[in-house]
Parts: C-alpha cells; sequence; structure tokens
C-alpha cells in the first residue's frame, strides 16, 4: 500500500471518528427560558409512578427536597402541600398533575412546579446479581405563565459501587442476601436520594440552575 494511500484512508477513519464523537456529544441546555424566569419558591407535585412499587412515589418525594434547597431554592414543605391537596379532594399523583399550572399558583403562591416522574424504582434478582435501580424524569414549569423551564433525567443503581466476584457461588449468595435486605429495608430509598441528587442538584451539565439562596446564583 502506498504512503500517500494509508494516509486518505487515516484521515478519513479519524474524520469518520471525529463525526461520531459529535453526533453523540449532549448538546448544551437552552435556559433562556430558565433564566427569564428565575424561579424562587418550588412546589414538589407528588411524583408519577410508572414503576410496579407502591412505595415509589413518595419514597421519590421525600428525597427531591434535599437537592433543590442545596441549591439555592426554597421548596414548600411535603406534608403541607400533600395535606393541602387531600383537603381538596386530590389524593393520586395523576389527578393532582392534571392541575392547571395557574391554580396550582394560586393556591401556594410558588413560582414554579417540580413535576417528577419515576420510571424504575425496585430491586430485580438477574441470574447471579441483585440490582436495585431508581429512574426519574422531572420538568419544571413556571406556574405563572405554564411554560416549562427545564427538564432532565437521572438514574443510580446499587450496581455502581459492587466490585466483580468470580467466585459463581458467592455471586449467588452476595445476590441473595442483597434481595433479602433490600427487599426488606426498601434499598431503592436509599438510591432514590443519589438518583434525586444527579437529578436536581445544580452545577450538574445541562442540570438545575442555581437558585436566589445560593451564593452562585446567576453565576451560571
Amino acid at each position: 500500500m502506498q504512503f500517500s494511500t494509508f494516509k486518505g484512508i487515516a484521515a478519513a477513519l479519524l474524520l469518520a471518528v471525529l463525526a461520531t464523537g459529535c453526533a453523540t456529544q449532549q448538546k448544551p441546555y437552552d435556559y433562556a427560558a430558565f433564566k427569564e424566569s428565575r424561579p424562587r419558591t418550588i412546589l414538589v407535585l407528588p411524583p408519577l409512578n410508572n414503576s410496579p412499587e407502591v412505595a415509589a412515589t413518595y419514597g421519590m418525594m421525600s428525597q427531591v427536597t434535599y437537592p433543590l434547597a442545596e441549591s439555592g431554592y426554597y421548596v414548600l414543605p411535603v406534608t403541607l402541600v400533600d395535606e393541602t391537596f387531600k383537603q381538596n379532594g386530590l389524593t393520586t399523583a395523576a389527578d393532582i398533575h392534571e392541575v392547571a399550572p395557574a391554580k396550582l399558583r394560586e393556591i401556594f403562591g410558588a413560582d414554579a412546579g417540580l413535576y417528577v416522574t419515576v420510571k424504575n424504582y425496585g430491586t430485580s434478582y438477574v441470574v447471579v446479581n441483585s440490582v436495585t435501580v431508581v429512574t426519574a424524569e422531572a420538568k419544571l414549569i413556571d406556574l405563572r405563565s405554564g411554560k416549562v423551564i427545564w427538564n432532565g433525567e437521572a438514574s443510580a443503581s446499587s450496581n455502581e459501587n459492587q466490585s466483580n466476584n468470580n467466585n459463581v457461588l458467592g455471586m449467588l449468595v452476595s445476590a441473595l442476601v442483597n434481595q433479602i435486605i433490600a427487599t426488606t429495608t426498601d434499598a431503592s430509598y436509599n438510591i432514590a436520594g443519589i438518583t434525586s441528587s444527579r437529578l436536581l442538584m445544580a452545577g450538574r451539565k445541562n442540570g438545575m440552575l442555581y437558585g436566589p439562596r445560593s451564593p452562585k446564583y446567576q453565576s451560571d
């Protein structure tokens, strides 16, 4: 093969790799609507649950307040919000998500509403492994205008920090023990905390912006 031909093939391959990398690279999030809205207070609605675990809604809801507060927002107390919905005859997440943003603004006085959907929540036993996975997506809606100002998705798994075990019997025993522990202690609750932080903690790529209570407000 001639050297010039080899250079041509190498250049073509390099361009192909670069093109693939550009195509798969995540685009920067458009924060124009978010920066225009700049919400100060956030109302967290009970999450929709698309998983088979009945505990998913409140397991996730109890975890989302922390990363939002740490990011500089005032979050309406979960128990207060839940009781207010019940007093107004709203007891399911699906019905609550159908309430008009303007009505939520009228009742709670919040600037924005956080709408969360739980896609995965629970522990499954697969071959020789027991894995707890929590996946959720969220959108932030300006309750004054009804516009979506941000959306994102995150996931966390109990498998992330587990070391490999080449002993098949040991793997089986470990998986069984993990399965028992997970189902008796709701391991998903702790994983939901990691998912919530990845989803809602400001400072992450394409994540939430810092709120007015953060010293980093308007620095992003």
